[in-house]
């Protein structure tokens, strides 16, 4: 077993005992093999150096309640990896491929996922590069996709405590149209300057709007945006420039479960003063809750608790990762 202290795990890179690793080349995907190297021997002109062709995702297994452990819907993963590739010209990843991947490698691992109790899980993260040298713009032959594993703590060390997020004025994420709605690196990339302009003025997270008015809540640095309205409605941003995140997704259909109205649509930045609670959601974090919004001159608070709706959504997403809660909806994959 490895030395870990399992109740003081951030979310960081760890080494494991192996990573698995397809190729594709001349049109099909070979069998994989697991790897325990952490090295990836590269083209100094890989079109995922210079072109950006590269994508990738996140998962989590969990060990739960009855001994066993499972992944939470990494169907869902895999049907948004393939889509994300296919966008930037790589090939379809089979979802069957991906499931075995997946239960290859964590069963590899098994020995570094977080025992049950101590509300830790294994990140999954699949990750898709193109591999071909590109001087002349144009996509890879090859391809490389490797799902590493780690044991990981909460992203945010105060766990379901409420953070401070400020609007982003002056910055963008991502353009309508562009490749906000896909998980591509570039996306985190454009991401970084404004989360350390943010992280400079003491919020731990930044919201950005609507690339092209300026007008209307897009979603966190991190995470998508939720919110609940003073009559109780779920409400998330319909926006074609924000990644459609699977634990939003969840939620959503969990809320539907609970009796709570759901509404995707445009959220005016004005609106931020009629919410009863705000949230980002997303597979590191599930959901953070969000006391206060700052925007230019104007204050929105939320209280400095999780309010009651999203705390309720909190633990039925987090009950049935860890088997506490009946898996209704057949989200979880096991690993036999």
């Amino acid at each position: 077993m490895p030395n870990i202290n399992w109740n003081e795990l951030e979310f960081q890179y760890m080494p494991t005992k192996s990573n698995i690793r397809y190729t594709w080349s001349d049109g099909k995907w070979d069998d994989g093999a697991l790897s325990t190297s952490s090295n990836v021997n590269l083209h100094i002109a890989a079109s995922c150096l210079h072109y950006g062709q590269e994508c990738f995702e996140g998962l989590k297994a969990f060990s739960c309640k009855d001994g066993a452990v499972r992944v939470f819907r990494p169907d869902e993963n895999a049907r948004r990896l393939s889509a994300t590739s296919l966008h930037i010209m790589g090939p379809p990843i089979p979802e069957e491929m991906f499931l075995d991947a997946v239960r290859r490698v964590v069963k590899d691992n098994i020995e570094f996922i977080p025992p049950y109790g101590t509300q830790g899980s294994l990140y999954i993260r699949p990750l898709l590069i193109g591999t071909n040298p590109r001087i002349g713009i144009s996509p890879s032959d090859e391809y490389l996709l490797i799902i590493m594993v780690m044991p990981v703590g909460p992203y945010y060390k105060g766990g379901i405590t409420p953070v401070e997020a400020l609007v982003m004025e002056d910055f963008d994420r991502a353009a309508p149209k562009g490749t906000g709605h896909v998980k591509v690196g570039g996306n985190y990339a454009a991401g970084l300057k404004p989360a350390k302009f943010a992280k400079s003025r003491g919020f731990p997270i930044n919201l950005f709007l609507d690339s092209a008015t300026h007008k209307y809540v897009d979603e966190f640095g991190t995470s998508n945006f939720i919110g609940i309205t003073k009559d109780g409605t779920y409400v998330t941003p319909n926006s074609n420039s924000t990644l459609p995140s699977i634990t939003n997704k969840s939620l959503m259909r969990l809320a539907e479960d609970m009796g709570v109205p759901v509404e995707r649509r445009p959220i005016p930045v004005e609106e931020l003063a009629e919410l009863a609670e705000v949230g980002a959601c997303g597979t590191a974090v599930v959901i953070t809750p969000i006391s206060r919004i700052v925007h230019g001159d104007r204050e929105f608070s939320y209280g400095d608790e999780c309010g009651p709706t999203l705390k309720r959504l909190y633990d039925a997403v987090t009950g049935i990762h860890y088997g506490e809660l009946e898996d209704r909806h057949g989200w979880l994959f096991d690993i036999e």
